[in-house]
């Protein structure tokens, strides 16, 4: 029997009821390049080979690898290694189209996660995702909330996030400490708006004291009269500016470095 271990990070989903909503939610189709993150020992895995005649899957624990080769065979395309360095880009590529990412994300790396796979945007067509609620809160809260932050600015440009539904702690084995949420992020063709080079940069130290005006967070980054060029309230505080602002301070910004 296999034991979640700490270190991973591992909940493994087990309710029938939540991996059937998943799937419906996925909708698998033959011809799509499906590839799972951290498949575990397999629960979700087999519920999408129902409906699609091979994918891919990112597992780092090698007792777990062995046991998904020897239970799904050439089905499944297994790739051990963490997910976290693992290059989606080039995997679009060898199954020549993009990707359609689906994951019980571990906990302990979520939001680095959402952000590497960010990193490769354009080689994925959606992604359904099991995160610890407060991360879905996080993705999906608008301008002036209290869950609004550097996470669901980076998302904005490219992606629509849709909060799907709430898992309690009873669906895993062993609970979590937390209730999860699966949300879709579907990727939209092109960016919302143009993206500065500086864009990581500004959103970054905007979101690194949230407690200051965006003035005092940027100082030194953006040049006095970058506010009144983009439209911002430099007495605000981060939170109740928009990405689109955000974009406008950062093709105002200092170059990096100085």
């Amino acid at each position: 029997m296999i034991q979640a271990r700490k270190r991973f990070g591992q909940h493994f989903l087990h309710d029938p009821a939540v991996l059937a909503r998943i799937v419906q939610a996925v909708n698998p189709r033959a011809g799509e390049h499906l590839v799972e993150i951290g498949p575990g020992p397999g629960a979700l895995t087999s519920h999408l080979l129902e409906r699609t005649p091979a994918m891919d899957a990112i597992e780092i624990d090698r007792d777990l690898a062995a046991l998904l080769r020897e239970r799904f065979g050439e089905r499944l395309t297994l790739h051990e290694a963490d997910a976290l360095r693992f290059d989606f880009a080039a995997l679009a590529g060898a199954r020549g189209g993009p990707l359609r990412v689906v994951g019980n994300l571990p906990y302990n790396i979520s939001t680095p996660l959402l952000f590497h796979l960010l990193g490769c945007i354009g080689h994925i067509v959606d992604m359904h995702v099991m995160l610890q609620k407060e991360v879905v809160e996080r993705m999906a809260a608008p301008p002036g909330t209290e869950h609004y932050g550097r996470l669901g600015v980076m998302l904005a440009p490219h992606v629509d996030v849709h909060w799907l539904f709430d898992v309690g702690p009873g669906a895993f084995q062993p609970p979590p400490r937390v209730w999860s949420a699966v949300a879709r992020l579907v990727v939209l063709p092109r960016p919302r708006f143009a993206l500065p080079e500086a864009w990581p940069r500004i959103v970054a130290a905007a979101f690194s004291q949230r407690r200051k005006t965006i003035r005092n967070s940027l100082k030194g980054l953006v040049p006095p009269d970058a506010w009144s060029a983009a439209g911002v309230d430099p007495g605000a505080r981060p939170e109740v500016l928009t990405p689109q602002q955000f974009a406008s301070l950062a093709a105002l910004a200092h170059p990096a470095g100085l």
